[in-house]
């Protein structure tokens, strides 16, 4: 499955190593300006080597607009968002050609399909989020036209919380060969409350697919999450008063439903999985071995995972803003001009 979306759906493409990467978007509503400005800003900040904290992989990451825009405006055709892969060292994993490395999706991979791309994972590289970067661009504009705002932001790495502390954790990672995860916080502000379908097209349940669909995330709570397991109703429970909720223990979501509050959400993301440090693993043909990964790799990926996260929030609350549309449950001056 390479689609996202019902009302608003995208198709990401490519590989890692392969010439390109990108996305089509189909459900784009017509007559939103649209052009490279408004979609490079997202992906300069995912983007690798921009730091010595980050993958050396040095790609400009350019994004072209194959398709779906005429005279500056979407046209309700679809959009194709292409971006060229230009600093691919395929060389680099040729010793991986008949190793699986741990963490990575090579065995299960190979298991399910009987073929695999080796070259820097292919389509399970988090290269691949490029084409859901691109298309999180578009999403939020017209979420940004209707007051709705969407931010992230790092709230630990490796269990600490002070940035210049996380920063540290990340060079140690680095220096030692090794990787760490960590946890980011995303949020929506301006939301309206109707959006969302009870049951099973909970708003909160297509937030968490989408936030579990990215590669490195191995957790997602909406609002107190977890934590609401070790408070009593009354601690809960969002009072109300003439003006709308006294707090948002919730996170924004009740029954499925947004409620108006801050739309909050937090994600687990696991150390990367490309270390120097020497682990056990097996060939394709099952034979024992010892690998150390070698080539290009972030020690952390979670200050790149940002901006994909905030384009995987505004993919899902635009796909069911539109299909709110059909409902038209929002007052006039809340729709999108």
């Amino acid at each position: 499955m390479n689609t996202f979306g019902r009302s608003f759906r995208i198709t990401t493409f490519g590989e890692s190593h392969g010439p390109a990467i990108g996305v089509v978007i189909d459900g784009c509503p017509a007559g939103l300006p649209l052009s490279v400005s408004d979609i490079q800003p997202l992906l300069d900040r995912r983007r690798p080597g921009t730091s010595p904290l980050t993958s050396a992989r040095a790609e400009p990451d350019q994004v072209e607009i194959l398709s779906g825009v005429f005279e500056g405006k979407t046209t309700g055709m679809p959009v194709a968002l292409l971006v060229r892969n230009t600093d691919a060292r395929s060389s680099d994993y040729e010793m991986l050609r008949e190793v699986y490395r741990p963490g990575h999706a090579d065995f299960t991979y190979q298991e399910k399909y009987g073929i695999r791309d080796h070259r820097g994972g292919g389509r399970s590289s988090g290269r691949e989020t490029v084409g859901r970067v691109a298309a999180g661009a578009v999403a939020a504009k017209f979420l940004a036209r209707a007051g709705i705002e969407i931010s992230a932001k790092v709230e630990e790495v490796h269990g600490v919380s002070d940035p210049g502390a996380m920063e540290e954790e990340i060079r140690k990672a680095k220096q030692s060969g090794d990787s760490v995860g960590g946890i980011i916080r995303i949020s929506a502000t301006g939301v309206p409350p109707g959006l969302g379908d009870p049951v099973f097209g909970k708003l909160d349940a297509q937030i968490a697919g989408a936030m579990m669909g990215i590669g490195a995330v191995k957790g997602v709570e909406i609002g107190d999450g977890f934590a609401s397991a070790r408070l009593k109703g009354s601690e809960h429970n969002d009072p109300m008063d003439g003006t709308g909720f006294l707090s948002n223990h919730a996170g924004g979501i009740l029954g499925g439903i947004s409620n108006g509050n801050e739309i909050v959400v937090r994600i687990a993301v696991k150390p990367t999985a490309s270390i120097v440090l020497p682990q056990k693993t097996r060939s394709v043909s099952g034979d024992e071995q010892t690998i150390s990964i070698t080539g290009r790799h972030d020690p952390c990926i979670v200050p790149r995972l940002m901006p994909v996260a905030e384009a995987m929030l505004a993919l899902a609350l635009f796909d069911a803003w539109l299909e709110q549309e059909k409902y038209r449950a929002f007052p006039q001056e809340r729709d999108l001009k």
